[in-house]
């Protein structure tokens, strides 16, 4: 069995395709979606998205948060926005990394330090993505 899934935003289509398995970022905690999924609505959370494919490969792709929603084998995951891993470039995400770091440490004010707290976080994510191993089959 396989799932649909598709992961669109504002700007574009992310994926569209079928997928084995897919492990989501919610608020409440990481879930693995497999073939028969009970039905189910939730907010996506910042973070990964681990999606294996048919030929058992493993992508993964970094959320902005959104919805998603999960039922007959569909998986329709609307988000703010979406950065796949393979587009990240690793040097790029290491800077902004530690950019973000360094103005959280410099952060005055109520206003900059839910920026920048904000900054680190999406950077996290992205080194996260960029980093992450694949189970091996």
């Amino acid at each position: 069995m396989k799932l649909n899934l598709y992961v669109l935003t504002p700007k574009r289509i992310i994926w569209d395709c079928e997928v084995k398995e897919i492990i989501l970022s919610t608020n409440s905690g990481q879930i693995g979606v497999l073939p028969n999924h009970a039905p189910i609505n939730t907010a996506v959370d910042m973070g990964p998205l681990r999606i294996r494919l048919l030929n058992d490969q493993w992508l993964t792709a970094v959320l902005w948060s959104g919805f998603a929603r999960i039922v007959n084998n569909e998986i329709i995951i609307l988000g703010n926005d979406a950065e796949l891993g393979s587009d990240i470039d690793p040097e790029e995400a290491q800077k902004a990394l530690e950019i973000a770091e360094a103005n959280l440490s410099k952060a005055e004010g109520t206003k900059d330090l839910v920026e920048a707290k904000l900054a680190l976080r999406r950077a996290r994510r992205r080194i996260e993505a960029v980093n992450w191993i694949p189970p091996s089959n």
